[in-house]
């Protein structure tokens, strides 16, 4: 994945790549939520779309550039697809098939059976069975993680006389995903994890957890050094020292409306801040980035799924041209050619979740006009226009979160966003950073990291364009 280092570098908090398993929460992975039987793992691995279109391996040294454009290009692809498929099958938590011991495609994770596109994808029958096996690995691994946490039934209540216990269970732990990871490159990034599970397993609130961690290690672990005796000893006990039984997770509030706390947000953000692109006038990349993306993803998903996103790009394109305003109807020309729908889809008539149910985007009468009225925005204003990268970014947003069809609101947003840009003469040669990434309604760093990775790409496409 040649882009996951700049992503990360401007990641801001709540913004995930949604094939990380890094980002992974205890609820997602906990075992007891999501069934697997491992005996059906390789059916299921071979019905997926991309079992079908396994890349063909270029015949090439190692060392070839040619081999390292495929490996981050077609293959890397790929391999994102057959993720997506795997999370669309059995949640989440299969997204951690891919995470290889050292600088695998995923830096420090607990799998031995793949590495990356370029080392793990050979033939089909035997890229298949790595797949395959891998997921087994990683399932397996969750699952003893699993039996650690039971054997140290802990109640937050009583943490004073439970301070060892909790301390022992730490310590161990930290041993196991020592063992696991060889304590290779980013190895204690999952370290980090596996403890965080812990407390949230027995009770800790996830946000608590993730902080009396950090300050536990305090930046001690590092990347390819296994921490000694004393080491492990003291952030075990500094950890099981620090936990109170105000850490206890509160019971869950109503369900908040999502959409109006975007809204909120987007009245907050500091969208004069968003970096202008490289600077203006049109761009026209040496290849079309968002058509190569849905070929080299969507298509290996389901080619009807590709051709659908393909036709509504040839239609948006068509309409920026032309200069049609965007709102909800433009939405739904683009939407029936995504979802292939005999006539444009309706916009929802009910409240509509998201992130696994952690979103909640709530309706009345007026949400389709507030809709259009956010939508009418992204043109260049009078006066001090905000840069397109935050106009284009708002705009993906605001179809993020007023949700407005039962399906495919994701590329919807994907869509509009390449359509705020044409409008303008933008367009771009890759979208690495702007597709499989998910923001939060409530966060406006979220906001400019969008703007900033907008600006990245339209930076690039600039310069590569000269």
């Amino acid at each position: 994945m040649p882009w996951l280092g700049a992503e990360c570098a401007w990641q801001a908090g709540a913004v995930i790549h949604e094939l990380s398993p890094g980002a992974l929460s205890w609820g997602e992975v906990d075992p007891a939520r999501h069934p697997f039987d491992s005996t059906a793992a390789a059916r299921v691995v071979r019905s997926l779309g991309p079992a079908r279109r396994v890349p063909i391996r270029p015949d090439v040294p190692l060392a070839d550039p040619a081999m390292s454009a495929w490996s981050h290009g077609e293959a890397g692809a790929w391999a994102d697809a057959m993720s997506y498929a795997l999370m669309e099958h059995y949640g989440r938590w299969a997204v951690g098939w891919r995470w290889a011991h050292d600088e695998g495609d995923f830096d420090g994770g607990p799998v031995g059976s793949w590495c990356c596109p370029r080392d793990s994808i050979t033939t089909p029958e035997e890229t298949l069975e790595r797949v395959v096996t891998a997921l087994c690995e990683w399932r397996g691994w969750v699952e003893g993680l699993t039996g650690w946490f039971e054997a140290y039934p802990l109640e937050l209540a009583g943490i004073e006389d439970q301070r060892i216990l909790w301390e022992s269970a730490a310590r161990n732990l930290i041993l196991q995903v020592v063992d696991r990871t060889g304590c290779g490159s980013g190895w204690h990034g999952h370290c980090r994890q596996v403890l965080t599970w812990f407390l949230s397993r027995w009770g800790v609130a996830p946000d608590a957890a993730q902080g009396l961690v950090d300050r536990a290690i305090g930046g001690r672990f590092r990347s390819w050094t296994g921490p000694d005796t004393v080491l492990v000893g003291d952030v075990a006990e500094r950890l099981a020292q620090s936990l109170r039984p105000g850490d206890r997770a509160r019971p869950p509030e109503p369900a908040a409306d999502h959409l109006e706390r975007w809204l909120a947000v987007r009245r907050t953000v500091a969208w004069p801040q968003a970096p202008d692109g490289g600077g203006d006038g049109p761009v026209t990349p040496a290849r079309d980035g968002a058509a190569e993306d849905v070929r080299s993803f969507d298509r290996v998903l389901d080619p009807s799924r590709a051709e659908g996103l393909l036709a509504a790009l040839d239609r948006l394109r068509a309409d920026a041209a032309r200069g049609t305003p965007l709102d909800f109807a433009l939405l739904q020309g683009w939407q029936q050619h995504v979802l292939g729908t005999p006539r444009p889809p309706a916009f929802r008539s009910r409240p509509a979740f998201a992130k696994d149910g952690q979103e909640r985007y709530g309706m009345a009468s007026d949400t389709r006009a507030r809709l259009d009225a956010c939508l009418a925005e992204s043109t260049a204003e009078d006066g001090a226009p905000l840069a397109l990268t935050a106009r284009a970014a708002r705009a993906y947003l605001d179809v993020c979160f007023f949700h407005p069809f039962d399906d495919g609101n994701a590329r919807s947003a994907f869509l509009t966003l390449v359509f705020v840009l044409a409008r303008e003469g933008v367009a771009l040669d890759s979208v690495g950073l702007l597709r499989r990434v998910s923001f939060r309604a409530d966060s406006p760093q979220d906001a400019l990291s969008l703007a900033r990775y907008i600006d990245f790409h339209v930076s690039d496409t600039r310069r590569n364009a000269l």
